[in-house]
């Protein structure tokens, strides 16, 4: 792909037959004004296709409790408002690029929305005529599963000796409001205290997020199956939106907010229900997801030894053919320097720059974010000469295991932290990217998706902290979900339509949004319409009991960030319209304010940092 200056046209080159992905060719917003639509070369000759959305309200009951100062807590049930906020977004302009978006709409009052969200809070298998465009659709999740009776979890979190850990993390969870009260913290002892918080409802929350991304699994895969009826119905890529998160946590090691792998899980109920045998995970949070990767090493060791086994060992005649557990491609662009690396343990920084492809049995590739001094220099080196190689190696992943087939699936462990507009105190050592990496990463994994795995792509949201960054992120990331099916104009999430879009929607005293100016514009009107009916959340009861003081423990002192670095201002300079975080105030317990995660520590006591230890075995039951 190349373009040209003088008139701004893109011109689109034909893909080779060898590189028919076309992975990290020029783009062209590094060679036409910022302001420019961006077209993708799919969006040509694509047929429509489907994406959906998916949420669970129990996500929402995932709180901490310790005491009445949130402030130092990030990971927070209000980041979903923020996700939902630009859901709702990309959906109003996906409507009116599809010219379904009414002139009637900007006639809608705060109070038809008021009235209109009561009338639609049981939104639960579809969304109730409430979606208007042709290639999205939005599920409110009711699904569930028992962490100690599913096939998928007892095989990424199960024990040799039982499921102990599992066991260990629902009485956590359920004895959580007394151990506050007895001993001041409901994690045990050597725990980061604000990396890992439970109430009696976080299990509800935990299972409810398994069972939305699992419901996705099953509702990407039927979408090209060989019912006619639901194939017309069920989306080929999706979008889970569910809390806690859970790239971090190992077979048994909860670790920076993540108590189970969700995107591990994923993985493995497709292979257990469906067969499929070849998984691609890319990773794209600001943060190494070591727990991902330890898992993934773990089951590839094993898959490899029954490899050898079988290879070893001839068949008896008529024997069935031998059972293999599957083969897992993990890839991750993050910050070497964030957590878990942050202290530089060599463990954790080994395994965040460890790349590996084939050697026994492994398929691991990690890419180090990295600064940079302009739009033109991110898409043009980083992303074309780096970053892009991600897909480059799952390619030749897929390509050494048998190429495209049935038996392959795509996902994305989806953070938004590493948006240029994420806290600095989150992303403290400018490694970010423009919020357009969201939309071109994603349109690039579905282009990858289409080629090799029947276009099945389910995505599950991790990390992100600001309401800006969530909000941007992922209305870039559900425009690259469906992307190729309608004309996506990068400047839908520019820094003017984001303040605006943060005016239109921001809560009110009686829980609706306030629609800022009095003639907005119509996505606006609509954006406000549509998140009336998407965000139920409000802030639960608190029971009354003796809160523990708020925590004593302070942050490390950190060294300034050099004044020259090669980071853009837009990255490292908030101007006066730019979201930044409040100061922590042990008063406030409505606003949150962005701690890096592992940076709250005790200073009478050296920070533990967990060992994740895998022990992955077939659960009982299973073939």
């Amino acid at each position: 792909m190349s373009t040209h200056a003088a008139d701004s046209t893109i011109k689109i080159e034909p893909r080779s037959e060898a590189d028919p992905l076309r992975i990290g060719t020029p783009l062209p917003l590094g060679q036409v004004s910022s302001k420019s639509a961006y077209i993708h070369p799919s969006s040509l000759a694509k047929a429509p296709t489907h994406a959906k959305i998916y949420f669970q309200d129990d996500c929402l009951n995932h709180r901490f409790i310790r005491s009445r100062d949130t402030s130092s807590i990030v990971e927070r049930p209000e980041r979903l408002r923020a996700v939902k906020i630009g859901l709702a977004a990309a959906i109003a302009r996906i409507e009116e690029a599809e010219g379904v978006l009414k002139p009637s709409d900007t006639d809608i009052s705060v109070e038809d929305e008021l009235a209109a969200a009561l009338g639609n809070m049981d939104i639960a298998t579809s969304d109730g005529g409430l979606i208007r465009a042709r290639s999205i659709s939005v599920t409110r999740s009711t699904a569930t599963v028992d962490l100690l009776d599913n096939a998928a979890v007892k095989y990424v979190h199960g024990d040799i000796d039982g499921d102990v850990y599992l066991q260990t993390l629902k009485a956590w969870a359920r004895d959580s409001e007394d151990n506050i009260t007895k001993k001041g913290s409901e994690m045990p002892e050597g725990m980061p205290p604000l990396d890992l918080y439970l109430c009696p409802s976080s299990i509800d929350a935990i299972q409810g997020a398994i069972g939305a991304v699992c419901q996705a699994v099953d509702a990407v895969i039927a979408s090209t199956g060989t019912n006619p009826s639901i194939v017309a119905t069920e989306p080929r890529r999706a979008f889970v939106a569910v809390r806690p998160p859970g790239h971090h946590c190992g077979e048994d090691t909860p670790s920076g907010f993540c108590f189970v792998n969700n995107v591990a899980i994923g993985a493995v109920h497709a292979h257990l229900k469906y067969g499929i045998q070849r998984v691609v995970i890319l990773d794209i949070d600001l943060h190494h997801g070591n727990g991902t990767q330890s898992i993934v090493w773990q089951i590839n060791e094993e898959t490899y030894r029954q490899t050898l086994e079988s290879e070893q060992s001839p068949s008896e005649p008529n024997a069935p053919p031998s059972t293999r557990g599957p083969q897992i491609f993990y890839g991750s662009i993050h910050d070497v320097l964030s957590f878990p690396c942050e202290d530089g343990k060599m463990s954790f920084v080994q395994a965040a720059s460890t790349s590996i492809n084939g050697p026994h049995g492994q398929y691991i590739e990690n890419i180090h974010l990295q600064t940079y001094s302009s739009e033109v220099y991110f898409w043009e080196v980083l992303y074309k000469e780096q970053y892009s190689t991600l897909l480059t190696r799952a390619s030749q992943f897929l390509d050494s295991t048998g190429g495209p087939g049935d038996d392959v699936m795509v996902f994305i462990s989806c953070g938004f932290d590493a948006c240029e507009h994420e806290y600095s105190s989150m992303s403290r050592h400018n490694r970010k990217v423009p919020t357009s990496f969201y939309h071109r990463f994603t349109l690039d994994t579905c282009t990858f998706a289409d080629v090799y795995a029947r276009g099945h792509v389910v995505s599950v949201l991790e990390g992100g902290y600001s309401d800006r960054a969530l909000s941007s992120g992922a209305m870039a990331h559900i425009c690259g979900l469906i992307g190729d099916t309608v004309q996506v104009d990068e400047r839908w999430w520019d820094l003017e339509n984001l303040i605006k879009l943060e005016k239109a929607t921001k809560a009110r005293k009686f829980g609706h949004p306030s629609l800022g100016d009095t003639d907005p514009e119509p996505w606006l009107t609509r954006t406000s319409e549509l998140l009336s009916r998407l965000d139920v959340y409000r802030t639960p009861p608190q029971h009354s009991r003796n809160w523990v003081p708020p925590t004593s423990r302070t942050l490390r002192e950190r060294k300034k960030l050099s004044r020259n670095s090669s980071t853009p201002d837009v990255a490292s300079k908030p101007g006066k319209d730019t979201q930044v975080p409040v100061p922590v105030s042990s008063t406030s317990s409505s606003t949150s304010v962005s701690v890096p995660e592992s940076e709250a520590v005790n200073p009478l006591t050296a920070k533990k940092l967990p060992r994740v230890i895998l022990h992955v075995r077939r659960p009982d039951g299973t073939s």
